[in-house]
């Protein structure tokens, strides 16, 4: 069993096609490819969202405040089989700054933890605070699946600070049925096969040369969540070619437009 504490900013930018090779020109001049990526492959990554019954965890993240947090069940093979390595994360986010703590363990020892909170077997100090933090959350939130999240990511890390992360993601895909590790990747996709969603991981400032290219080639920060992206898409999906007032599940939608209730 593995442990990984991560603490950073995460700054996103949508990116057109033009504006991701322009970027690709520098990348290899100011940073090196992670090791799951030399010679320009890509490798996937595949998530299952938990939320509550009434999807209080991503509509208290889309309505952006000081602090919000989330968990999710990570693995880099599809389909997952049951003795394949997950991870289980809580990634949180306070005033800006991203913290993600996880345990690693087979995809049968998730499912038996998620289900009963049965453990697999702990070595070391630190993997039984992840887990008594996993405790809390679940003691709080009465969680299931709601959301399948994958996508094909390219990352490179900078060559003269290693903390310094660049990713792209592209295919990024969603469903909320047959939310298992254990089903192949398929679904809707929430970008155009036309863009790139690029990620700024860094602990500190954006290195000048980043800036400066961003700059030139007119390219802005956004705002983007997978998950409520993919939340978003579906609540429009519900209400599709309806003119009235609705509410569902903590939403208010008026004439088209998405209205987060934190209190319901």
């Amino acid at each position: 069993m593995a442990i990984n504490t991560f603490a950073r900013k995460e700054i996103k930018f949508l990116l057109n096609m033009d504006q991701y090779h322009g970027l690709m020109e520098v990348i290899n001049e100011y940073m090196n490819p992670d090791k799951y990526c030399i010679g320009g492959k890509e490798y996937g990554i595949y998530n299952i969202y938990y939320d509550t019954p009434d999807d209080y965890l991503i509509r208290e993240s889309l309505a952006k405040p000081y602090y919000k947090e989330k968990i999710r069940l990570r693995s880099y093979y599809s389909p997952a089989a049951p003795d394949d390595t997950v991870f289980l994360e809580i990634k949180k986010k306070i005033g800006g700054i991203v913290t993600k703590r996880r345990v690693s363990m087979t995809l049968a020892e998730s499912e038996a933890y998620l289900k009963d909170r049965t453990k697999p077997e702990i070595s070391k100090y630190i993997t039984e605070q992840v887990f008594r933090e996993l405790d809390a959350f679940l003691d709080h939130y009465p969680i299931a699946p709601k959301q399948y999240i994958s996508y094909q990511r390219e990352a490179f890390f900078g060559k003269e600070n290693s903390d310094f992360r660049l990713t792209f993601d592209r295919k990024i895909t969603e469903r909320r049925y047959d939310l298992g590790l254990n089903y192949e990747s398929y679904g809707n996709y929430i970008i155009g096969a036309d863009q790139r969603l690029m990620e700024v991981k860094v602990s500190d400032a954006m290195p000048d040369w980043l800036v400066r290219k961003l700059s030139e080639m007119e390219i802005f920060k956004t705002s983007f969540s997978k998950y409520g992206k993919a939340y978003t898409n579906f609540v429009k999906e519900q209400v599709e070619g309806s003119k009235k007032n609705i509410y569902i599940s903590g939403i208010s939608m008026v004439n088209n437009s998405i209205f987060m209730n934190r209190s319901v």
